[in-house]
């Protein structure tokens, strides 16, 4: 059965890891020879909404004989480092104010996510009480 939620269910996913990987490179904004990286999200909802439309429903294997289910989705093949504007004489390729930029960004988009999802569910609760 397909989520209520569609596609923004597991951009809601997406955006929480690629808040974890921007909060990661400010963690590490002075260690040396750090590489900054991103999600590449366009790239990560491309897949998740083809993956979507061919999914079948998760199996459960009783039998070491059986087939395997479908594993977790991860963002990992998506992860790309990024090319610093300034690169700094230690090595490290975060920039701060990049990275706080692109933070907010990725929490304004999580947080539209997160009201359009309980949107959906007020929707529901409402259908739910014949309003």
């Amino acid at each position: 059965m397909e989520s209520i939620f569609g596609i923004h269910e597991r951009a809601l996913q997406i955006r929480t890891q690629r808040g974890e990987v921007l909060a990661n490179n400010l963690a590490n904004a002075d260690t040396p020879n750090f590489k900054a990286r991103d999600i590449d999200f366009r790239a990560a909802m491309t897949n998740a909404q083809e993956e979507l439309s061919t999914r079948k429903p998760d199996m459960v294997t009783t039998n070491a004989r059986h087939i395997s289910g479908f594993a977790e989705a991860t963002t990992e093949s998506f992860l790309k480092y990024r090319m610093p504007t300034q690169p700094s004489l230690d090595g490290n390729t975060v920039e701060a104010h990049v990275e706080k930029a692109k933070f907010m960004e990725n929490a304004m988009q999580h947080q539209a996510t997160l009201e359009f999802i309980d949107s959906k569910i007020s929707g529901i609760r409402g259908a739910l009480r014949g309003e």
